[in-house]
């Protein structure tokens, strides 16, 4: 089995889980509280930057920027393509990621540094 179809399988996993929200949510640890972007800790990127991911291995999903608060099973792999929104100063991005063959998405946090960016997202 493919890494890429089991992100796929994954990120609609993720989606439903998604929609599911406050009983996600609920229980979720406090620390793993989504910080609030757009603020001078966790500045909005605007526009938004596209990027691909470098490096080796899975690159984890986060729920919140905190190594503590993994999205269990959610993850990337190297040259697949980011939308970053928002950066804090400590070295994660706020991302999108969607799957290019079943138009899923999933978002959440990931460590900026296995981050490329390859150019803005920004209306024609």
């Amino acid at each position: 089995m493919s890494d890429r179809f089991v992100l796929a399988c994954i990120v609609g996993s993720a989606v439903i889980l998604g929609a599911l929200g406050a009983t996600v949510h609920a229980q979720t640890p406090s620390s793993c509280k989504e910080p609030q972007t757009g603020t001078s800790r966790v500045p909005m990127l605007l526009p938004p930057l596209a990027n691909v991911v470098t490096g080796t291995g899975r690159l984890q999903f986060y729920s919140a920027p905190n190594l503590h608060c993994p999205m269990r099973g959610v993850f990337v792999i190297p040259n697949d393509a980011l939308i970053a929104y928002a950066q804090t100063n400590d070295g994660w991005s706020s991302v999108m990621y969607l799957s290019p063959g079943t138009g899923n998405d999933v978002s959440g946090w990931v460590r900026s540094a296995r981050l490329k960016v390859t150019g803005t997202i920004a209306p024609k």
